[in-house]
């Protein structure tokens, strides 16, 4: 019998296959590994999606450029302190007082002393306000003698009414006593404000006040007082700008002779062909608005001091776009630690109004039309708004106040 043997197959045929299989993994092994290696390396290389494509869609609001001008002594300060300000400040009101001596209520703010009401109505209806004393960064006293005074209220009595006000919040309250009032304030716009606060020494020493005549004759500190802003509200007509070719008049000035360069200004210049000057003010009948509708019309409108240093006057000229030629000594200028007056106004001393018309002319047409262009972009400051608005005259002293929150502690 013939066994058959299996067929045996060599080694080199049956590892064939094998070897192939194995080398096709270690091919795509190595493809792999290239593969992510180069897609890795590329990642690298390229750069990340901007990130103003990723905001695109979300809005940012910006701030103009002319908010932050050259007619600010240092704009980038103003910039950021201001942002700071709107943030963190808080203000803390005294609730005591008689409503009928103290502005306690709304009441309508009009006429040459509206900006103490404008103010106190604004400073109770803001974000400012804190009813919590343990945060607040100052403490208002809120004393209107612009209020007494319409109520009729004496010079006398005034003083005897703000003396005992005060006694009364030092002897209830902790807070006065922690910095002798250095962080508390008041504000008055009234000729007769300051004189109401005679009765309360340390009222004037240590507070910080904020009134309408800071005059350095009379005990203003700048670094510790504010300059009030007196705006003369509502404006009878729009805002002036942008109109310098109907500016043909030189220079106007009209009303009461109350004071010694007022007279002066009169009597020399009453009768000059170029410049408007009335020795009194204009009398409504001879139109309707005769006197606001000057202002459009003049290069310069001259704001000789009156009873006080102050005048409504300038913020007048600023509002109707006319140049204030300020002629008054003793005067720190409202927000003058944060505008720069003499890019929008000509800042005189009082005895100028000699050489006044020389100096007028001087000015060429090219400068003028800078101060004119500059004045628009400062109008904002100057303006009371219910509610207030960013940048306007309500901000614009809380943002003075900010800068004095922090003064040396008596």
């Amino acid at each position: 019998m013939t066994i058959t043997k299996p067929p045996q197959l060599s080694f080199s045929a049956a590892s064939s296959p094998l070897c192939s299989l194995k080398g096709s993994l270690l091919t795509v092994a190595v493809l792999t590994f290239l593969s992510l290696f180069y897609l890795s390396l590329n990642s690298l290389r390229t750069p990340p999606p901007s990130p103003t494509v990723l905001e695109s869609t979300i809005h940012v609001p910006q701030t103009k450029d002319e908010d932050y001008s050259d007619v600010y002594h240092s704009p980038d300060s103003f910039k950021s302190n201001y942002a700071e300000m709107e943030r963190k400040f808080k203000i803390y009101i005294y609730p005591d007082g008689d409503p009928n001596t103290f502005f306690q209520t709304p009441r309508k703010v009009t006429g040459k002393y509206a900006s103490e009401g404008f103010f106190f109505k604004n400073i109770r209806e803001s974000h400012f306000r804190t009813l919590d004393p343990e945060e607040a960064d100052l403490f208002f006293v809120p004393v209107s003698p612009h209020k007494m005074r319409g109520n009729g209220t004496s010079y006398e009595d005034m003083t005897v009414i703000v003396r005992d006000y005060v006694d009364g919040l030092i002897a209830k309250y902790p807070y006065w006593n922690r910095t002798l009032g250095a962080d508390h304030f008041f504000v008055t716009c009234h000729d007769v404000g300051v004189r109401a606060f005679e009765g309360s020494p340390v009222m004037i020493k240590n507070t910080i006040r904020v009134v309408c005549s800071p005059s350095y004759n009379v005990g203003f500190v700048p670094h510790k007082d504010v300059a009030l802003p007196q705006v003369l509200q509502p404006f009878a007509l729009p805002a002036g700008g942008n109109d310098v070719e109907n500016r043909t008049t030189l220079g106007f000035w009209a009303g009461h002779r109350n004071s010694k360069i007022r007279v002066i200004l009169a009597r020399v210049w009453e009768n000059d062909t170029e410049l408007d000057i009335s020795n009194n003010r204009i009398n409504r009948a001879t139109g309707h608005l005769v006197y606001q509708k000057r202002f459009y019309r003049t290069k310069f409108c001259i704001c000789p001091g009156g009873s006080q240093v102050n005048s409504a006057r300038i913020t007048d000229s600023i509002h109707y776009g006319c140049v204030p030629v300020i002629l008054s000594d003793y005067y720190d200028l409202p927000f003058s630690d944060i505008l720069d007056w003499r890019k929008f106004a000509v800042v005189l001393r009082e005895r100028d109004v000699y050489d006044l018309k020389q100096i007028l002319k001087n000015i060429t047409q090219s400068e003028f039309v800078s101060l004119h262009n500059n004045l628009v972009k400062v109008q904002k400051h100057f303006q009371w708004n219910t509610p207030p608005v960013k940048f306007d005259a309500f901000h614009m002293i809380m943002y003075e106040l900010w800068l004095r929150h922090h003064v040396i502690k008596y």
